[in-house]
């Protein structure tokens, strides 16, 4: 694998994001050597270590690569957002903060709540976390911009092309493709009784009629009756909740109505019923607390909708319905229903998965299918706790090959263009790092760089 490839954009945005965090949190209990400057753009002794750990872990250990080597890498980096600055490229303030919900989106899901990530990488609050973020994340921004300018008027030829495949088959380096999918689904969901709703609305009301008539601690309801899974520890405190807080919308809309001491009304999200109490109004903050309460699912409701999936996968095996029409008529999932049910990549958006880097539940369901076959019914629960049977069709899937120029054209095409933009980049580099301020620390004067980082002629 050619280190060329590995760039910082390809590495993944976790670590990234990761890296920086911890990187500023470490500044504030020790001073970081600094390996060089780049305009006014620094790279960190740990910078390095952390980024050369990612590209090992993202290469399974297939590429090892020296300091030296990735200090290349990231100088390049900054030496694209210095001259991005240099050139007056712009970033809105709604990209960097759509790239900072996203990003917090992604580290709430790995950590289950936002309170986590900010313990988890050494931040005072969410503000703190969030601003630290929005720095990294105009960085990447100016970065990828100045990629793009730069290599705006690349292409490649089908000529090109064909050369391309021809060198590389030539020199025994033909890239193997993995075996990719594209999956669809069929869900039904094991819906509580409206009775069931119906129950945990009149407790929620009596619980709130208890703690605003009787006086009862709210604390101690949230112990004893809510179901959030670290009550146990918060007694229902969220702490402060702003408008940019990544809290589900309706639960937000409930907050900013309610005066100070105020109690809401049992109100429904997707994680289920809730109370909320209005602490206090600190700026544009509210701190509240919550009870939440789940209504649950009867076991002979999950065995009815097992059964009706399965008969539904029975009707699709011996023909009686196309796979299209029992999507449209009976699928309940909102985001594939109008899509066939194809199901889409999260982390790409794409509908092509790569079948070994796809979560190893799902990986376990459809390794063995073939194109056209139908996976077993099975049981999910999403994060929010709703209970759901699963039915996934193979649409499609390539089995790992060595790169043909025929059936992998665009694939082939795709590496070719990549190659040649990262070949204009280097002819870039190599014009602006004379013009740029760099200074390298005395532990890497030593390195041998492909580009003059260190301008001895």
């Amino acid at each position: 694998m050619q280190l060329r490839i590995m760039n910082l954009k390809s590495i993944s945005l976790s670590l990234f994001v990761m890296c920086a965090s911890l990187n500023v949190f470490a500044q504030k209990v020790k001073i970081d050597g600094v390996a060089v400057v780049v305009g006014k753009n620094i790279v960190l002794d740990s910078d390095i270590a952390k980024f050369k750990q990612e590209v090992e872990l993202r290469s399974e250990g297939k590429v090892k690569i020296s300091d030296c080597e990735m200090l290349e890498e990231l100088m390049q980096q900054k030496l694209l957002a210095h001259h991005a600055v240099v050139d007056s490229v712009t970033v809105s303030k709604s990209e960097i903060d759509s790239r900072v919900d996203r990003s917090i989106q992604f580290f709430t899901q790995e950590y289950g709540d936002v309170d986590a990530v900010v313990k988890a990488y050494g931040f005072n609050d969410l503000e703190d976390l969030k601003k630290e973020l929005s720095r990294v994340q105009k960085e990447n921004a100016l970065i990828e911009k100045e990629q793009v300018k730069v290599t705006e008027d690349v292409d490649v030829t089908p000529e090109e092309v064909r050369l391309y495949f021809n060198g590389l088959e030539a020199k025994g380096e033909l890239p193997e493709f993995p075996a990719e999918v594209q999956l669809a689904q069929i869900v039904l969901k094991a819906e509580p009784t409206k009775e069931e709703e119906q129950r945990v609305i009149d407790k929620l009301t009596e619980i709130r009629r208890q703690i605003v008539e009787d006086g009862a601690s709210f604390k101690l309801k949230a112990i004893i009756n809510s179901e959030e899974p670290s009550v146990g520890q918060t007694g229902g405190f969220l702490g402060a909740v702003t408008k940019d807080t990544p809290f589900i919308k309706e639960f937000k809309e409930v907050v900013f109505t309610l005066d100070e001491g105020q109690i809401s009304e049992p109100f429904k999200t997707d994680f289920g019923y809730h109370i909320v109490l209005l602490h206090k109004i600190k700026g544009k903050g509210r701190e509240v607390s919550h009870i939440l309460m789940r209504p649950e699912v009867s076991d002979n409701k999950l065995k009815e909708t097992k059964e009706e999936l399965e008969k539904i996968r029975k009707d699709l095996e011996e023909k009686k319905i196309t796979f299209e029409e029992a999507v449209k008529k009976y699928s309940e999932d909102k985001e594939t229903k109008n899509f066939g049910g194809l199901y889409l990549n999260p982390y790409t958006g794409e509908p092509t998965w790569e079948l070994t880097r796809m979560d190893p539940a799902l990986y376990g369901r459809v390794n063995e299918l073939q194109t056209g076959e139908y996976s077993e019914v099975f049981y999910e629960e999403t994060k929010t706790q709703e209970k759901m049977y699963m039915l996934i069709l193979m649409k499609s899937r390539t089995n790992t090959h060595t790169a043909d120029l025929v059936k992998d054209y665009v694939k082939v095409q795709q590496l070719a263009l990549t190659k040649k933009k990262e070949e204009t980049i280097e002819k870039w580099s190599k014009d602006k790092i004379s013009e740029t301020y760099i200074k390298l620390g005395d532990d890497y004067k030593k390195c041998t760089f492909k580009a003059n980082w260190k301008k001895e002629n």
